[in-house]
């Protein structure tokens, strides 16, 4: 049996990878028909990340609808199809459970559709105060709602209120178990949307994230889990084709919102929170100099990078695009690794 998950697993990777190729056309022809264009504005407050990236201004964003769109399909289609043939190879390769996959996957669309609205109010130059897209607040505060509901799904729906603590052991902390939930979700999403920002480069490390947790779902014998990450590998791997440096289109908030929600919401159903740190190691490099930058001007009046998130201050510096994300990809498999070689100490331990 272990072997047929082993095989469904990978089928299903590379399945996904296939469709998401397949359709990529029929989404890039309708973002360039309709002119979905990011549009990189100078308004002074971000001088060295306007110059750096003013001939980026008109490439499509919404890419990220190839990776939930797949995911939201695929999840779809083979549960109809175990309704339909149950007992088939068809209806074997389901992954849509209630115990696993489900929250993640309504997770995953409902911040999806939220980033999306996001996307339409930037390319059309629309905002809640006359900018583009969502404020920074307005986004925590999504993520913060979103966050909520699956505190409340865990804490109440399925009684859980367990922390684990890696080489210490497991918690019960109660109604504090929800706010824990909260923070991990909000940090997450925060993260990866403060990473994407250079071609390729949230892609690429939330590759070797979804990949480092498709393997620990697999090992704790959640292989519905472990599926639904690998789809969302197989798709990322496509959009990755695509957007590598030229990129032909970016993820956009649809994108890096969902995915950074659902990337957190899996390390909570995983009991791994304390382990993402170190397998996103990327994500908390990248918004920890967002933090860094933003309490420097404040009480310092001085900047302590030339332009933040961190991946634009290597830009100021010289480097090329293409060096900062090789480099960061680099830095994401390596922590990807030893979050799993931490996560293995821990099981035997």
């Amino acid at each position: 049996m272990l072997e047929f998950y082993i095989i469904k697993t990978l089928f299903l990777a590379t399945l996904a990878f296939i469709f998401t190729i397949g359709w990529t056309p029929l989404l890039t022809n309708f973002l360039y028909k309709y002119k979905m264009g990011k549009q990189i504005r100078n308004s002074g407050a971000t001088p060295v990340f306007s110059g750096l990236h003013a001939k980026k201004s008109g490439t499509p964003t919404m890419g990220g609808l190839l990776i939930w769109l797949t995911t939201l399909i695929f999840a779809s289609l083979f549960f109809y199809l175990a309704w339909l043939f149950p007992g088939s190879f068809l209806g074997k390769l389901n992954f849509l459970s209630r115990t696993e996959t489900l929250l993640p996957l309504g997770a995953l669309v409902a911040s999806a559709l939220v980033g999306l609205f996001d996307d339409y109010l930037d390319v059309r130059g629309k905002g809640v105060l006359g900018g583009g897209g969502l404020k920074i607040r307005h986004r925590l505060l999504v993520y913060a709602l979103i966050a909520a509901v699956g505190a409340l799904w865990f804490y109440f729906k399925l009684d859980w209120d367990i922390f684990h603590v890696p080489f210490v052991g497991d918690f019960n902390l109660g109604w504090a178990y929800i706010l824990i939930f909260i923070f991990v979700i909000v940090a997450t999403a925060f993260s990866v949307n403060e990473t994407d920002g250079l071609d390729g480069l949230a892609g690429g490390v939330l590759l070797t994230s979804f990949s480092a947790y498709a393997i620990i779902c697999f090992m704790q014998g959640k292989y519905d889990l472990a599926v639904f990450c690998a789809v969302i590998v197989g798709a990322l791997l496509a959009f990755l084709w695509f957007n590598i440096n030229p990129a032909r289109f970016y993820m956009g908030d649809t994108g890096a919102m969902s995915l950074g929600v659902t990337l957190g919401i899996i390390a909570m159903l995983t009991n791994t929170a304390l382990l993402l740190p170190i397998i996103g190691l990327v994500f908390v490099i990248e918004s920890l100099s967002v933090i860094i930058q933003m309490f420097s001007k404040k009480f310092r009046h001085k900047k302590v990078f030339l332009s933040t998130p961190i991946h634009h201050h290597f830009e100021a510096l010289g480097w090329s695009e293409p060096k900062v994300v090789m480099r960061f990809w680099v830095i994401a498999g390596v922590s990807a690794v030893l979050g799993l070689s931490f996560f293995l100490l821990d099981k035997l331990i």
